[in-house]
């Protein structure tokens, strides 16, 4: 069908009004509106945006904080051969064929992330910026501190040795890493993989608070001092937010050590499987006997 300037006008519209209505949710943004008219041309002219408002992709809304009594039980998940019931059900895809949170996270990723500055020494620094990696519509995120060597080379989260520590505790709890969705409090790798700084946490804080507010996880396991603490806004020690729940937008949250920190002290392996079986346990997982 031909491409008119009404249809375009409206198409132009509407996706304004959906972006207004994020705002009014609590999205404090989602990407800036893609220059013009190109790729709304294209998808008028195979009639994807000419019929209605529901044919445009659907970004959830945030979800809504609430304190832990009001909080639904997670539904069990099965074991063994449907161990792929770990993931939620996707939204119908967009007119690209690719699920609505894909989208999102690509606009967040893509549009602000891999061309961010505000940290001039982490920019400057950085071989490119590690922004996530897994499932969309994970009933889990694992939330880490910030890239690595490693990372910083390869683009994702968690490869190194760190990161193949994270895999065994993944498969230890009946997962598979493509199950679940993994990222960093930063977005660069810290020069000399030194501490994050305050200024650095605080100018990635949007882009990962955007990233959970898409994925909607049932569940959030921070990974070490500068995730639990960013996270739940705390300045808490790791051992003290240890072995207890807590909330964070409608998703429960645990805390436990840093995989680099079970590399320097082996003995903390324990403590770490201990809160992962709570984690199981709440979700309604059977826990297996022994841990790999």
């Amino acid at each position: 069908m031909p491409t008119d300037d009404a249809s375009l006008a409206r198409a132009r519209r509407i996706l304004t009004q959906r972006l207004e209505s994020l705002s009014r949710a609590g999205v404090m943004q989602i990407g800036k509106l893609p220059p013009p008219v190109e790729g709304l041309k294209a998808a008028i002219s195979n009639q994807s945006l000419a019929g209605q408002a529901g044919s445009l992709p659907h970004v959830p809304p945030p979800p809504t904080l609430r304190k832990e009594p009001d909080m639904p039980r997670a539904k069990a998940v099965p074991v063994g051969p449907a161990a792929g019931s770990l993931l939620r059900q996707p939204y119908p895809p967009n007119v690209e064929g690719k699920d609505a949170r894909t989208v999102a996270l690509d606009l967040i990723n893509s549009g602000e992330v891999k061309g961010c500055k505000l940290c001039r020494e982490l920019a400057a620094y950085r071989t490119q910026t590690v922004f996530g990696v897994g499932a969309v519509t994970p009933r889990v995120v694992l939330f880490g501190e910030a890239p690595g060597a490693d990372e910083d080379k390869q683009g994702e989260p968690f490869v190194g040795r760190a990161g193949q520590l994270l895999n065994k505790i993944i498969e230890a709890c009946t997962w598979k890493r493509e199950e679940v969705y993994i990222l960093n409090t930063l977005k660069c790798r810290p020069p000399d993989n030194r501490p994050p700084e305050p200024h650095e946490l605080a100018n990635c804080r949007p882009f990962w608070e955007r990233q959970l507010e898409i994925l909607q996880p049932d569940y959030i396991v921070c990974l070490g001092t500068h995730a639990a603490q960013s996270l739940l806004e705390t300045g808490e020690a790791i051992g003290r937010l240890r072995s207890k729940f807590f909330t964070y937008r409608g998703s429960k949250v645990i805390a436990t050590y840093h995989p680099s920190y079970l590399l320097r002290s082996p003995d903390a392996k324990k403590l770490v499987w201990d809160d992962m079986q709570m984690l199981l346990k709440d979700m309604g997982v059977e826990i297996p006997k022994k841990a790999s």
